[in-house]
């Protein structure tokens, strides 16, 4: 009976009775994300190397990294923007269709322009984080399909089926490249555009998976948004009388009357909310990008000279302990709430990035140093994913969720564009110390702010609703 009584609560108190006991949706977007991130953590290990040898120059490259985020900026706006009027499986199912052309024109071709086509409108991510519209609308499925007991343990397991796709795409793509590049009918080149074949197969299973998707994960229309067609209702004396005076139809919308009605309506309190979000969370992005794995691998390689294979493993674990320290965070979630657990786990990792650079490589035991501290960080570091997305998702109306997290992923991805670009610059002058112990120092006065400007936030579904039903926050 005791040991009944404790795998009952292991299993409740690391979410797995909940992932367990979820529905078929919320299963499948598990496992899409897993699909796509192991597609992502694959192509960005050899990107870089497979345009360089193509014979582009570093320049080109690198304005070849930069266009591809633009682009996804752009076009995830535009998706996520009409998510819910349009549909939610066909937005997913043209991001799916994106991946697999973005795979096929990299398997086949050599020419920069066409290549920077396909992964501007396509989806290919430079740095194998998320790119496009997929996580905005698969975070608010998630959100509409789960009840908000549950919701920091579901995303939990969706960011560690996330984290765990993405280490073993990597792990899965050096294997192969090693292997096929050895056979002289592959060569270097040859073996890289085979993983983009795989790349784009990955693709075509996203699709299946999306078309498997039940009607529960569309956004369900309330009664509310038919009060005012209710209210002008006529009795049929009156509507009689209303044609024989006019004898007129009405007159069909415009076509700027119809783009405009697919742009959601944010309320003024969510919009509030937003731009504080916004704000801190390019903060935080902003030295995300800094402190990116491709910058994080370029150190390591130059300052501390470690081996391909060394980094490899470096980089294996620190991916590992950050996919099982999601689950470390939902017993803290429960006790603390989403919003200090976002905190309290976050902050050590950005203590722990700064004092990466700090090791001069020449001293004893230098390397080692820095390679631990990256492990630390990697402890803590996912552990604020599950419950910032169950913040957001309660921090807004469920009407505009989708809205509200598509324009959040858009500004951190810009924002972490800026970040990429200005480690490159404090690259170039060995500032590493300006670069990660500055990424450190931002992402803590994140965690502060933060926690500085949304304490007292509470629950927008548990709001009250005023007698003309328009939403009164509360605060603690």
């Amino acid at each position: 009976m005791p040991s009944s009584s404790w795998s009952s609560r292991l299993s409740k108190e690391s979410g797995f009775r909940a992932i367990t006991n979820s529905c078929r949706d919320t299963k499948l977007l598990c496992l899409q994300r897993f699909v796509r991130l192991f597609a992502y953590g694959a192509s960005f290990l050899i990107l870089a190397h497979f345009l360089s040898g193509l014979g582009f120059s570093d320049k080109q490259t690198g304005l070849f990294m930069t266009l591809t985020l633009l682009g996804d900026v752009v076009i995830s706006f535009l998706l996520t923007t009409v998510t819910d009027q349009v549909g939610r499986r066909r937005v997913l199912a043209v991001g799916a269709a994106s991946m697999v052309m973005s795979g096929i024109v990299f398997s086949l071709s050599s020419n920069y322009w066409l290549l920077l086509l396909a992964s501007v409108l396509g989806v290919i991510s430079p740095s194998g984080n998320e790119i496009g519209p997929f996580r905005a609308v698969e975070e608010s499925i998630l959100a509409h399909l789960t009840d908000k007991e549950e919701r920091s343990d579901i995303f939990a397991w969706y960011t560690l089926f996330g984290t765990a796709g993405a280490a073993l795409g990597t792990l899965s793509c050096g294997w192969m490249v090693q292997l096929l590049e050895k056979n002289e009918s592959w060569g270097i080149t040859g073996a890289q555009r085979a993983v983009f074949v795989v790349y784009a197969a990955l693709g075509v299973a996203k699709l299946v998976l999306i078309y498997c998707l039940g009607q529960s994960v569309e956004r369900e229309t309330t009664r509310s948004e038919y009060q005012q067609v209710e209210a002008i209702g006529l009795d049929e004396d009156d509507h009689d009388h209303h044609q024989l005076s006019n004898n007129s139809i009405p007159k069909p919308p415009s076509l700027l009357q119809r783009l405009g009605g697919l742009v959601p309506y944010i309320s003024p309190m969510s919009r509030s909310i937003l731009y504080r979000l916004l704000l801190l969370f390019c903060l935080d992005s902003f030295a995300s990008g800094m402190a990116s794995p491709s910058w994080l691998t370029y150190f390591f390689t130059t300052v501390h000279s470690l081996t391909p294979a060394a980094l490899g493993t470096l980089f294996l674990v620190a991916n590992l302990l950050a996919t099982l320290s999601n689950l470390v965070a939902l017993p803290l979630a429960r006790r603390l709430g989403p919003l200090k657990t976002m905190v309290y786990t976050h902050l050590p990792s950005a203590v722990f990035l700064s004092l990466v650079p700090v090791p001069p490589a020449d001293a004893q035991g230098g390397t080692w140093l820095a390679m631990a501290f990256l492990a630390l960080r990697a402890c803590t570091q996912s552990m604020d994913q599950a419950p910032r997305q169950a913040f957001l998702a309660a921090a807004v109306l469920p009407v505009e969720r989708t809205a509200v997290l598509g324009v959040v992923n858009i500004t951190k991805t810009l924002a972490q564009a800026g970040g990429i670009g200005s480690s490159g610059f404090l690259a170039g002058k060995k500032l590493w110390v300006v670069a990660l112990g500055g990424a450190g120092l931002l992402k803590a006065a994140y965690d502060l702010l933060m926690l500085w400007m949304f304490l007292g936030l509470k629950d927008r579904e548990e709001e009250n609703t005023s007698e003309n039903g328009s939403y009164l926050p509360r605060y603690g």
